[in-house]
Parts: C-alpha cells; structure tokens; sequence
C-alpha cells in the first residue's frame, strides 16, 4: 500500500500549515463541517451574543471521535454540535419535533469527561458552564437568529429561517478571555486541538500490531469518511460483517484483516483530503489528484489551460517550433524544482453512490518527477497543432486537452455546446491518463469515434 505511506509522508511535511487558509490541514481526529451560527460566551460561561456565520466563513474545524450519531446511537461531536444536541430547553422551542434529552445528556456527559481530565482546557470549562445552564435556544431566540420551531402541516416538516432542518444547525463557539492575547475563537485555537488530541488518546486501549508501521498502537476500528464530496459518506477502509460477510471465514474479526493504527490512519486520511481540497479535479463520481512526494507544485495533467494562459500576450504564438521551445522553457521551471529522487503519485478514487458505499481505487501509479515531465512535454508536443481559438479569434498552435478530445469524440450538442455524460466521460479519463502519463496508444475506439463524428460534420 504505497500510496497511504505516500499520504502519510505527505502529512508529517505538511502538517505546520496555516489553519487561516481555505484548504487546511486538519489536525488529528478533527473534522470540517459547515456551521451556521456562532455563540459567544464569557470565560464563566455567561452568554454574550449570537450571530449567524457568513456563508464564506462557514467551514469549521471541530473535534471527532470518529463515531458520529448514526441510526440510534447516541454519539455526539465532542464540542461543535448541533443545536438539537445543545439546546438543554430544546424540547420546550421545539415541542413534538424530536426529543432531544439523550443526545443533550451525553453531550454534557462527555464534555465534563473532558473538562475533568488532565488535557482540560479554559474553552471546554467556559462551554460546559454555558451548556449545563440549558438555555441556549431562549439565547438564540433573544438574539434574534432563530424563532420556536414552527410546523407545515402539509409536510410535517420544521419551518426556520436558516434555510435548513433546525435539527441540522451547527453552533460553535466564541470564549472571551480575560486574556486578549488568547485565541477566542475555538474553531481556530491550536491549543484547543492539542488539548482534544490528547484528551482522545488517553482513553485508547485497543493496542495491536500496525500493519503499515510495524509498531505497537491503539489501531482504528472506524475510518474517516468524507473524502469527496460527491460521496460524502463513503470511505476507502472499511469492514462490514453484518452485511456482505466481508471477512468471516477467513479472519476472526476485522483487525486481523487489516490492522491500521489511528495515528496512521488518522494522518494518512487528513493528507488525502487536504490533497483533494487543494488540487483534486472531479469528473462525475472520478476525483482525481496528483502530488510530488517533495510537496513541489505540479502543471496540470489534463488540460492545456495552465499552459496556453501564459501566452495570451504574446503575438508570436502562431508555430509549432516556437511553441515546443515555450513549452520547454515552461516545463524546465518545474524541473528545477525536482530533487533526483523525486516521486509523483497520480490517484484516481472512484465513489458508487452519491449517498454511501466505497470508494474505490480506479487508479494509482507513481513514476520519477523528470518522466512525469517529459512525457507531460511529449503529449502536448504531439497533440499540437494549428487551431481556431475562440478566445482571441485566431489560429494558433495549441495542445488538446482530454476535456476537447472526450467531448468531441463522445458528445452531444446541447444549446451549442458539446455535453457528455459523466460515467462515460469518467471511463473516457481513466483509459486516456496512461496515454500522458505513459505514452500509451490513444484508445482505437476513441480514434474510431473521432473519425466518426469529423467524417458527419452535421452531427
């Protein structure tokens, strides 16, 4: 498994980077869910204000256990929760919508585990005074953000102003300190995170052989999910006994199936996703992404835009010599970058549902960053020709992207445009990759529906 010690490389490179940016790293056992409102609380955990969160400010990053409430377990996120899980006087605003009692119990129960132990923290103390008083919902409603849970009859369903179930409201919290110089704000307080980190590893005891370490550690029973958004609860480790007889027969339980310690699976997961966030291209279902294991930045691998957009003012951009020696000098800027040992890792992740199931590795390869280079060079060498470009109306030598190869061999034309459905534009990039990355024949059945659709220029 190559490709999660990559990831996990990736992570320990990675992981002093800024929680500001809009795609961070998320530490340990943390997640990043979008919120809706924030309340502001003093260190005594008296109530402040509340307000609702800007729609470009919403993503979160907020601690998890890893076992989120599903079905009929009770098993809330150990501080940013839903206001269903906070509200002590949930039932009284919101009477005959859903109760509320066990959830909001065990939430008080676990942050109090927190706060007593040795990995306590000023936030958890000032929120779990604020919480025990059980009147956030009359604190949201005297501030105005949400009113008493009215019904539509017809629909049987929750009306609020939010635009959303009030059983789907995310709260997170703002502890004033005495201390100006502390950071208010939970969601983005490092000290926090290590404060939690610490807190969750205290009461791991599972401890086996890792497979991927060869160490001694508590290992995962539950694997991150959402990795893709398009399929945000699907995982790519998992095991299920009670449906599909994943393992029984051949191991005991799943552990010995596979065994991966938190840690491992923890870092390798939060890289994948941070990946993803920052550079990963969807098609339909497909998420693809690419990275060097040095962290260097990479061109892109399937298009042609990153390299055409640097010539939009050049008026000498009309030959195919100038063009490869462009193309040179480009790629050489990248070249230097790459130590000799370089690696580049090109992941495909393949999800079968919108709402759950596996994610599946449709592709992975790795090859040394100057052949990644060089056949990168060789295919928009090869696939450069004189063509109309619509953008500054001319001819120009200009590279195919696989967008233009698979919409012209495989689209329809809808309101004057090429279109194309996402399966087979999916399976079109999983079988053209390996032409770039290589040098592999073009498809004959591409070939053959190119030549189709030029001999029919009616259709």
């Amino acid at each position: 498994m190559s490709w999660t010690n990559e990831l996990y490389r990736v992570y320990e490179l990675a992981c002093g980077v800024d929680y500001e940016n809009s795609a961070p790293l998320l530490p340990l056992y943390h997640i990043s869910k979008e919120v809706q409102i924030q309340v502001t609380v003093s260190e005594k955990g008296i109530f402040k204000n509340a307000e609702e969160v800007r729609d470009d400010e919403k993503d979160t990053i907020m601690p998890d256990t890893g076992k989120s409430q599903t079905g009929g377990s009770v098993n809330p996120y150990p501080l940013t929760e839903k206001l269903k899980v906070l509200a002590g006087d949930w039932n009284k605003y919101a009477s005959g919508w859903i109760n509320n009692t066990s959830f909001y119990d065990k939430y008080v129960l676990e942050l109090a585990r927190w706060k007593d132990s040795q990995f306590s923290h000023p936030a958890v103390e000032a929120i779990y005074r604020y919480i025990i008083q059980g009147s956030l919902y009359k604190d949201l409603i005297s501030s105005g953000i949400i009113q008493p849970v009215e019904f539509n009859e017809k629909t049987g369903k929750a009306i609020n102003q939010l635009g959303c179930s009030p059983d789907k409201i995310f709260i997170r919290f703002i502890v004033n300190y005495n201390d100006l110089y502390r950071e208010a704000r939970t969601w983005k307080d490092k000290s926090l995170y290590d404060s939690f980190i610490g807190f969750h590893q205290s009461n791991m005891d599972n401890a086996q052989v890792c497979y991927a370490t060869g160490k001694i550690l508590p290992v995962a029973d539950i694997h991150p999910y959402g990795i893709v958004k398009t399929a945000a609860k699907a995982k790519i480790i998992s095991a299920n006994d009670k449906k599909g007889f994943t393992f029984r027969g051949r191991f005991k339980d799943k552990n010995e199936a596979l065994s991966v310690s938190c840690d491992f699976s923890q870092k390798m997961h939060n890289a994948l996703k941070w990946l993803i966030k920052k550079q990963g291209q969807h098609f339909g279902m497909l998420t693809l992404v690419t990275w060097a294991s040095a962290l260097q930045a990479l061109p892109d691998e399937t298009q042609n835009r990153n390299i055409e957009d640097e010539w939009e003012e050049e008026e000498s951009y009309d030959s195919l010599p100038e063009y490869r020696a462009w193309l040179s000098r480009y790629l050489m800027g990248y070249k230097q970058k790459f130590q000799n040992n370089t690696k580049v890792m090109i992941l495909g992740l393949d999800a079968t549902s919108r709402d759950a199931g596996r994610l599946s590795i449709s592709l992975y390869d790795e090859l040394y960053g100057s052949d990644f280079l060089k056949n990168l060079e060789h295919w928009h060498n090869n696939s450069a020709c004189l063509r109309f470009d619509q953008k500054r109306e001319k001819n120009v030598v200009k590279s195919c992207s696989l967008y233009e190869i698979i919409r012209a061999a495989c689209g329809t034309e809808r309101n004057g445009k090429l279109e194309c459905d996402d399966k087979l534009f999916r399976d079109s990039i999983l079988k053209l990759l390996p032409c770039i990355m290589k040098r592999q024949q073009l498809p004959q059945n591409l070939i053959q529906a190119l030549y189709h659709k030029a001999s029919n220029p009616l259709s």
